[in-house]
């Protein structure tokens, strides 16, 4: 009897980069995973009352900005820092050609 491969825990790779970050960010003394718990269900919180979260795509972008609001909060990170990358990538990924790989300058 053979078995077929388990389904990837994440959709998508920035799902995965995401959490990892999160871990590395706990582990390195950041905040702490009540901490994280009391923020993202905040932020889910918010999310979902804004639409039905279905664990997948919705639910890494309720992440990130939980994330994000703890690297602005913590000083960490500037909300218009943050702002001007996520354009900067945004328009990298929009402009690179398929199957190359995405940079900024």
């Amino acid at each position: 009897m053979t078995s077929s491969p388990p389904d990837p825990v994440f959709e998508q790779p920035w799902h995965a980069q995401l959490f990892a970050l999160t871990v590395s960010l706990n582990e390195q003394g950041y905040f702490s995973w009540p901490e994280w718990a009391e923020k993202f269900g905040a932020t889910l919180k918010i999310h979902g009352v804004a639409r039905s979260l279905n664990g997948g795509e919705d639910y890494f972008l309720a992440w990130l900005d939980a994330l994000e609001g703890f690297l602005s909060g913590r000083g960490l990170a500037q909300t218009d820092e943050m702002r001007v990358l996520k354009e900067a990538w945004t328009e990298a990924y929009l402009s690179t050609p398929h199957g190359s790989p995405v940079s900024i300058d």
